[in-house]
């Protein structure tokens, strides 16, 4: 497994801090609205890896934490008249049905901020104790970026282009220095600390979490791999590396990974701009493995520009897998080891490689196709299809769906109810030689846009092209 790293700017071949397990962490969602594309195509990343890694055999412990205090949860809650845990109980909930529904498993922890506030005093007091850490006269606690020799070698980037991302207050002893800890004297939404009523500072979270939840708190490094999306790099990336380094005596991981920014029309998805495309909105009109096929098909470290015709095209291809699972349609076997799987996780060990893993599918449809047109008996053949559609399942997350259900996505229940009743009737028709009743139903369904089709399982219905 060769990963590249992006701090290092380089590809490395992976090994673990323990043989045989990987501790994965990826920043997960601040709760305070609904998932948009650049949201699924981190958790569509991050849970491809997941998957290659334990095809390979690794034991995964995979955390993902939930950010569910942050002022942008407690303005919606004052906007809306609810309660931050409202509000972030119900984002939540939106967030795992969404991603459920694009084929993303749940993570092994996900531990919550307002679950974790003592692990985060914790972290704070070791970096007061170690002098990397001050407190102001209103009661704020900052980290002392000065006092971290290595302080921006996560990012590469000039002290001075760090100013303009952290706020102005006169008392820092740097300007570049960040909130650990935000007092609260107004009664607004705070948490009980060592150091009075007060609210986390955003980069302290993760850093916090991994520590209690995920190191082994022994060795170089606290985790494997830590991954997120591009633009959390710098600051947040670059901080919680220095909390961590200056609070434990080693570094936070031992392998950074990124993902690339979705963009729409060439620009970086952003509500400000007025392009942010929400994921249920997405999911509305396609089905949740249709996104996942489209948005897993571009290298995870590359920008993806998001567009409607893409996404069509895009369809269309995972269509012909199903297509080629409606032939083998009712047919079961048992896992065999294949030679595609061997070359589809050569493909994926490379850093991810999708162009060549989705070339690999590619080949395996049409030859299947042509394999089957010669000898649609041949049982050893079938077998090892089988296996090789498995595989596909199992490692990159779709194509696991009925494959009539498939193209019947689009139709509300009330239709496909309708429908059903129709080929039931059609059934009882052909059952008692009333012929030119099931010619009717089929006239009928066929007016709908719908198609029929009679198989040694039954007789099953999706809609035209």
């Amino acid at each position: 497994m060769y990963i590249f790293d992006s701090v290092k700017k380089t590809k490395y071949k992976f090994e673990s801090l323990v043989e045989g397990k990987v501790s994965l962490y990826v920043c997960g969602p601040t709760v305070y609205d609904d998932a948009h594309l650049g949201h699924a195509k981190s958790a569509l990343v991050f849970d491809l890896l997941r998957r290659v890694l334990e095809a390979k055999g690794y034991e995964v412990l995979f955390a993902r934490n939930i950010t569910d205090i942050d002022d942008k949860i407690i303005n919606k809650a004052r906007d809306t008249g609810l309660s931050t845990a409202q509000i972030a109980e119900q984002f939540t909930a939106a967030y795992h049905r969404d991603m459920t529904a694009i084929g993303v498993r749940p993570p092994t922890l996900e531990p919550k901020a307002t679950e974790s506030i003592d692990a985060m005093s914790d972290m704070i007091q070791k970096l007061l104790d170690k002098n990397h850490a001050y407190r102001i006269s209103n009661g704020d606690i900052y980290f002392d970026t000065a006092s971290d020799k290595n302080y921006l070698s996560l990012s590469n980037r000039q002290s001075s282009e760090n100013v303009s991302r952290v706020e102005k207050v006169s008392e820092k002893r740097h300007e570049a220095d960040f909130a650990l800890w935000k007092a609260v004297n107004d009664g607004s939404v705070s948490f009980d600390s060592p150091f009075g009523p007060g609210r986390p500072g955003w980069h302290l979270e993760c850093s916090a979490m991994i520590e209690r939840y995920v190191s082994s708190g022994e060795g170089k490094y606290a985790i494997d791999i830590h991954g997120g999306g591009a633009d959390l790099l710098f600051p947040h990336h670059e901080n919680e590396a220095a909390q961590t380094r200056c609070a434990t005596n080693h570094e936070l991981a031992a392998y950074w990974m990124h993902n690339g920014f979705v963009t729409i029309g060439g620009e970086k998805m952003s509500k400000s701009l007025g392009n942010s495309f929400f994921l249920k909105d997405a999911l509305k009109a396609y089905n949740g493995e249709v996104l996942r096929f489209y948005l897993l098909s571009t290298h995870y470290r590359g920008d993806f520009n998001f567009n409607e015709e893409d996404l069509i095209a895009s369809k269309r291809r995972l269509d012909r897998l199903y297509r080629l699972k409606k032939r083998l349609f009712g047919l079961s076997a048992a896992p065999i080891e294949t030679e595609f799987k061997k070359t589809l996780l050569d493909a994926l060990g490379d850093d991810l490689n999708v162009s060549k893993a989705y070339a690999l599918i590619d080949e395996l449809i049409a030859s299947a196709n042509d394999a089957l047109d010669r000898d649609p008996k041949d049982k050893a053949y079938r077998q090892v299809l089988l296996s090789s559609l498995a595989t596909i399942e199992e490692v990159m997350g779709f194509g696991s769906q009925n494959p009539y259900a498939y193209f019947q996505f689009g139709l509300d229940e009330a239709t496909k109810e309708r429908i059903d009743t129709l080929v039931i009737q059609r059934t009882e028709a052909k059952k008692i030689k009333d012929f030119a009743a099931s010619d009717a139903i089929r006239d009928e369904l066929a007016a709908m846009g719908i198609a029929i089709m009679d198989t040694p399982s039954g007789t099953f219905w999706e809609i035209r092209d």
